[in-house]
This record gives structure tokens, C-alpha cells and sequence, in this order.
């Protein structure tokens, strides 16, 4: 099999489609199968490879790690002839998309999509609601001729059912679990970053409008002072409102920046609660992180991460924006000790179930089907 895969992000960008398609590259790598990645330029030359081709572009303004290209339509049709896919597949709606549906459609090859970002939800945050019924049409417009069009949780798959979209599949998001894990040494690390609190709450994610970090804002300052001076926040993301949340936030919040590799990994274990107000998820791979790290999360209850969590099992979910419910699930956790160890442990056994491996060789069987399907109908 030979994949075509055509992104308006890619790896090093640090976002959820970003780093699900960096972990299905990897897997193909060791599966010895071949692939060529279309994708804008980045920030950064850390990563480079063989299979993939950049082009220079700039940042989307709702979503600046998700980049608008300028590629060069020949020269991608000549080097798309030239790999000859099996398939191609889309992964967002932009310019590189874009491409990747033409060609699919001139050169006769067989094409997937996949859906990761709720734009729509976004658009609220922008004050930029009117938009929502020309972008529907647009993203209908976009994904209609896949055969299939791939979809990271049940509610996001209800949600495009009831927008009229079809062919869709569940490709839920996975957790490399000998990576994120509890077994970091927790004192060590807390030391090592002069964390002396009894506490530390961990949010991990981008710093934007979006992702309703107002509400962990006032959340922080609506605990009890005695239970808040047990606590060090930790603010893990970088994002268009950095600034304005460093401002206004109480001082036992500490603002990390990105982190990555075991660096991030140590500080999900070291962590006694994962606390994720955003309500626009799609999926919520940083959820899963922390289950994996043995850490309960407390999130909001919407998009893909009600999927994730099990109120009372692996965490707890609260209405979105409803800071009286996150500060009485933060305090139910934090007063019982032996609640949040059997949470954190029952998040863990969660989390192994979701093996990249299996969610990926899924995927594969459903390109196959793609794939076969015009061989079948000439036979039939």
C-alpha cells in the first residue's frame, strides 16, 4: 500500500492533528509501508524527512499552529504521478486539502478525509458566530467526495451526522503508555522544579480563547484560601492569550510554556489532578495523557473527551463553564485521597486499552476497503 496524505499541519507543529499523524507515520515506518506527506512549512527544521514535501506558508488566524500553504499545483500533480498512491488521504480543510481533493479527483485515486477541529464551536469564541452556516456548507462542500471520512469520537460523529455529512468512520486518538505512565519518580521531579506544594494541578493544551481558560482562571481563584495555598498550578501551552492569563492569574499559577518528550511526561505523573475546562474537543488527547499518567482529570462535559472520561470512574465531568462544578470536583479529589488513587488507577487501565497499534491497523483495514471497492464493483 502506498499513502498519499495531504495536511495543512504537520509535525514538529505542536497540535492534536499534528501529533495523531506523526504517530501514524512513525507506525507506518515500522510496518516498512510507503507514504509521502504534503505539508506547509514550520516554524522549525528540527524534523526532516524524506517523505515529506513543504511548502511556505503562514498562520490561519483561528488556529495559528494550522498553516496556510502556497503550493505549487503541478509540481505536486508531477510528484504525485510519480509516487503513484494507493490513496490519499485529507486531513484538513484548508489549502493543502484543498489540493489533495483536486488531484484525487483528476489523477482517479481512491480518497479518505478526516475531521479533527470543531471550527464551528471556535467560532464563538471570535465573536465570529454569523460564519457558522457558509462554513458548514464549506466543510460539506470539502468532504463530500471522500469514500470515507474519518471522525475521533461518537459526538463528533453525531454532531456531522446531524450536519448532513456521510461515509463516516470513528478514528479515535491513542496513547503510547510506556511513554506517559505514573512510575516517574514524583518527589525528584517536583523537587528538581521547586514544586513544595502539597498539590499541583496540571492544565495542558494552547492558551486561547477557545479552550475557556477563563473559566480555570476563576476556578483557581474560587477555591477555599486554605486549600489554595496548598496548591501549585501548572499552565503547560503557549497560545495567543499567554499574556493576558499571566496577568490576571493568582500567583501559585506557573505558566511552563510547550513542553514535550519525558520533560512533559514527568510533570502528568507528578501531578494529583489534570483540570481541562475546554468544551471544543473533538477527541481531548491531552485527556488521555494524563489517564495514562495515572492522573484523574476533571474536564468539561463536551465534544469528543465525554468519550474519554467516566464521571466517578476515570475522573469527573462539569458543565462547561461552570466554575461552582470544577471547584467541587477539584475538592471532592483533593480532600479523598484514596477516591483520587482508585481514579487515577482505573484512568491507567483505561489508557492501555488504547493502543495506537490496534487504532492504526484499524485505519489500515478501512484503506484496504477504500481501496478494494472499485476493484469489486468492476466484478461484480
Amino acid at each position: 500500500m502506498r499513502i498519499a496524505i495531504f495536511t495543512d499541519t504537520f509535525h514538529p507543529d505542536i497540535n492534536g492533528v499534528a501529533r495523531t499523524l506523526k504517530h501514524f507515520t512513525t507506525y507506518l515506518d515500522d510496518q516498512n509501508i510507503v507514504y509521502k506527506v504534503f505539508a506547509p512549512d514550520s516554524h522549525s527544521n528540527e524534523y526532516v524527512s524524506t517523505h515529506i514535501r513543504r511548502f511556505k506558508s503562514f498562520s490561519f488566524f483561528l488556529y495559528p499552529e494550522c498553516r496556510l500553504a502556497f503550493p505549487n499545483l503541478f509540481r505536486i500533480k508531477s510528484e504525485l504521478q510519480q509516487f503513484s498512491p494507493d490513496i490519499i488521504h485529507v486531513a484538513t480543510p484548508f489549502n493543502i486539502g484543498l489540493c489533495g481533493i483536486y488531484l484525487a479527483k483528476k489523477l482517479n485515486i481512491p480518497l479518505v478525509g478526516s475531521y479533527h477541529t470543531d471550527f464551528d464551536y471556535y467560532l464563538q469564541f471570535y465573536d465570529l458566530q454569523f460564519l457558522s452556516k457558509i462554513l458548514w456548507k464549506y466543510m460539506n462542500w470539502f468532504h463530500r467526495p471522500c469514500k470515507k471520512l474519518f471522525v475521533p469520537s461518537n459526538e463528533t460523529l453525531k454532531q456531522l451526522k446531524q450536519q448532513g455529512f456521510a461515509n463516516l468512520e470513528i478514528w479515535s486518538g491513542g496513547v503510547d503508555c510506556q511513554h506517559f505512565h505514573p512510575f516517574y519518580d514524583k518527589k525528584t521531579v517536583r523537587e528538581q522544579y521547586g514544586l513544595s506544594k502539597k498539590y499541583l494541578l496540571t492544565y495542558v493544551g494552547r492558551l486561547a480563547p477557545e479552550k475557556d481558560l477563563k473559566t480555570l482562571l476563576a476556578v483557581a481563584k474560587t477555591l477555599p484560601s486554605e486549600i489554595n495555598e496548598q496548591i501549585h498550578w501548572l499552565i503547560i501551552g503557549d497560545g495567543p492569550q499567554r499574556d493576558e492569563l499571566q496577568n490576571e492569574a493568582p500567583e501559585n499559577m506557573i505558566f511552563t510554556g510547550f513542553l514535550k518528550g519525558e520533560q512533559l511526561a514527568e510533570f502528568y505523573s507528578a501531578s494529583d489532578l489534570f483540570v481541562f475546562p475546554s468544551p471544543t474537543e473533538t477527541f481531548g488527547n491531552v485527556v488521555l495523557e494524563a489517564l495514562a499518567s495515572g492522573t484523574p482529570a476533571i474536564t468539561a462535559n463536551s465534544g469528543g473527551v465525554k468519550n474519554i472520561i467516566q464521571t466517578g470512574v476515570t475522573g469527573y465531568l462539569c458543565e462547561p463553564g461552570n466554575v461552582q462544578e470544577f471547584v467541587i470536583a477539584i475538592l471532592l479529589l483533593l480532600e479523598n485521597h484514596s477516591l483520587r488513587k482508585q481514579l487515577g488507577l482505573e484512568g491507567r487501565n483505561y489508557a492501555l486499552t488504547q493502543s495506537w497499534n490496534n487504532i492504526f491497523a484499524n485505519l489500515l483495514w478501512h484503506y484496504s476497503k477504500v481501496i478494494d471497492e472499485p476493484k469489486i464493483q468492476k466484478y461484480a
